[in-house]
């Protein structure tokens, strides 16, 4: 593949997929209804997600929104649309949604979620999956279950706590208010705040930074990170030597120390943060 070039995927009817310079763009599609996912979305979804995941040619994954918005949760007319769910019946349709969820949150690859507008309910949960979070100032972030009686899904109850902290994801959670984007930045869970306008071309650079670094030591960092959170300080430290001994005998550490000692640039370099927008970052 060249890696220049952008590749669409034609069976996708309501989420956009390409690639290009080595980044997967998963770019939710229904505009018309501030991309609310229905079941032929969460399908969708998980469908591109195994092909970002398993395509060799993708290093880094994007997810954003089509329309001004990244996803206003699951779609409550296609909710009411077919008959009552018993609880069988509703814990299948959840599962069907985890698909993505779990392939976004399992893989080596580097995830950017570029959001703007809502990230309502599920859409919340998606942009929680990633690995960095970018917003516009115009990003409102909503837990909003409970005013449709439903439970935080699409992987929230597993990362909002480990966010922000338990006390304030019950509060998110259980008030179902709104966050503004700054709040996002101030409670921990945003990693940027950058214009409307450049939060696409942002995104691209920074996966593309990610695309081009080391994968062995991006993997390990993520996946070490992953289970840091349900391990002791011990077993961490093990999985640390571990993982740096993977790390030290990789080609790109050493081609990258050889740059060191000859002052040559480095090979990893992070893109500055747009100037145009007043841009912090976490």
């Amino acid at each position: 593949m060249n890696p220049g070039v952008l590749q669409g995927t034609s069976r996708f009817r309501l989420v956009d997929y390409s690639v290009t310079a080595h980044v997967a763009t998963i770019c939710l599609n229904r505009p018309e209804r501030r991309n609310a996912m229905d079941i032929e979305m969460r399908r969708e979804l998980g469908e591109a997600a195994q092909d970002a995941v398993a395509d060799p040619g993708v290093r880094a994954i994007v997810l954003t929104g089509s329309g001004g918005h990244f996803c206003a949760g699951g779609d409550i007319k296609d909710m009411q649309a077919g008959e009552r769910l018993d609880a069988a019946a509703g814990r299948l349709r959840m599962k069907g949604a985890h698909t993505g969820i779990q392939a976004f949150f399992e893989t080596d690859k580097p995830v950017i979620a570029a959001v703007d507008g809502y990230a309502y309910g599920g859409g919340f949960g998606l942009a929680l999956i990633a690995d960095i979070v970018l917003a516009t100032p115009a990003a409102r972030f909503c837990m909003s279950f409970m005013k449709v009686g439903l439970v935080p899904d699409c992987g929230a109850l597993f990362t909002l706590a480990r966010s922000v902290g338990l006390h304030r994801a019950k509060a998110a959670m259980l008030s179902a208010r709104e966050l503004d984007a700054q709040t996002g930045m101030d409670w921990g869970f945003v990693h940027e705040l950058v214009s409307s306008a450049d939060l696409q071309p942002y995104a691209q650079a920074m996966a593309e930074a990610l695309a081009g670094g080391s994968a062995a030591a991006i993997a390990l960092t993520k996946q070490a990170l992953n289970q840091s959170q349900v391990t002791g300080f011990a077993a961490m430290l093990e999985i640390e030597a571990s993982a740096q001994g993977i790390a030290f005998s990789s080609d790109f550490h050493r081609e990258a120390t050889g740059d060191f000692v000859a002052k040559r640039p480095s090979r990893f370099v992070w893109p500055g943060v747009p100037q145009a927008a007043s841009v912090s970052s976490s």
